[in-house]
């Protein structure tokens, strides 16, 4: 392994920490063409470690926000008990809960808006990683399924 090697795997990885379906898989798919072993492994490297990096930074982004919103605006303002956007967050958190956030993340949303979520509303950091990373990684499987059933039709796509 060579130079150039690690090089296009690190790119390929991150590409997937960001967005999946937008960014990561196309671009692991143009990086790898048919050499589908690396591509899965580093589009689930870099969504894993994606689901790490961003959970811990919005869990100390959280929790630094707090501090500074107790700090500053206390006393200036009154908290606001029960609004109906918060009725709207609390119905949407108990609808869909951890899974429907780690299900709708690699795929619709971002893995960094999913980390936030999955942090803002569950602070077991160990469960929202579980759950977004197998999620990541289940999707990563599906797409490239749906890549290498309709390889023929994308073929020309990439040449």
């Amino acid at each position: 392994m060579d130079s150039t090697d690690v090089l296009q795997f690190i790119s390929a990885a991150l590409a997937c920490t960001i967005s999946l379906s937008k960014i990561g898989i196309p671009s692991v798919i143009a990086i790898y063409k048919s050499n589908y072993l690396m591509a899965l492994t580093s589009s689930c490297t870099g969504a894993v470690f994606g689901t790490i990096l961003f959970t811990y930074l919005f869990a100390g982004i959280l929790k630094w926000w707090e501090k500074f919103k107790d700090r500053w605006f206390a006393s200036k303002h009154p908290k606001k008990i029960f609004t109906k956007f918060n009725r709207r967050v609390i119905r949407i958190k108990h609808r869909f809960g951890l899974t429907g956030i780690a299900i709708l993340t690699p795929i619709f949303l971002s893995i960094p808006i999913g980390a936030f979520l999955a942090e803002r509303f569950y602070k077991d950091k160990k469960k929202v990683i579980i759950y977004l990373s197998i999620s990541a990684i289940a999707w990563c499987f599906i797409l490239y399924f749906i890549f290498l059933f309709f390889y023929d039709s994308f073929k020309s796509w990439f040449s």
